[in-house]
């Protein structure tokens, strides 16, 4: 019984933390056919608080209330458009994760693409003006002072590396 009781105390101490983390369950869904939908249609949005996590996933106290809010839209007989409807006139297209294309929302679908081609023309332009600053300094350069700077980089008389 000593030998015992030394270990059923450890094993009591390593099922503390979890006892310290325990919450209350969170109450199941009194009518499934509502929490279908309510989460076809959390999905659908963002959560404000999260922003790279969809309002059915998060578990911020605002995408609890709004999850809340989509339900009791859905028992008041709102279609799912409305519903989607009522977070954007509120929140603006931000909530939903696939917002619609229109002028408001250009830069969030072709932005990425504009930034990524104003990187590739500054890149070539960078690299076209170096190459000709390269060029212009090489040929100001004497055959003397050429021939000194290929030996120090290890070239032949080719210009290229043995």
């Amino acid at each position: 019984m000593k030998r015992i009781l030394p270990f059923a105390f450890l094993a009591l101490l390593a099922l503390l933390p979890g006892a310290a983390s325990a919450r209350e369950a969170a109450p199941t869904a009194q009518d499934v056919v509502v929490e279908k939908r309510m989460v076809a249609i959390s999905e659908e949005l963002r959560c404000l608080v999260c922003q790279n996590e969809s309002l059915s996933g998060s578990q911020a106290d605002l995408a609890k209330d709004l999850r809340r809010e989509i339900r009791e839209q859905i028992q008041e007989g709102r279609s799912d458009q409305e519903i989607l409807d009522f977070m954007v006139g509120r929140y603006g297209d931000f909530v939903r994760y696939r917002p619609p294309l229109k002028g408001t929302t250009l830069m969030l679908w072709f932005g990425p693409f504009a930034l990524l081609l104003v990187g590739v023309v500054v890149l070539v332009t960078y690299l076209r003006r170096r190459n000709r600053r390269v060029a212009e300094t090489r040929a100001a350069l004497s055959p003397e002072d050429q021939q000194k700077i290929d030996a120090l980089l290890g070239r032949n008389d080719a210009g290229q590396k043995p």
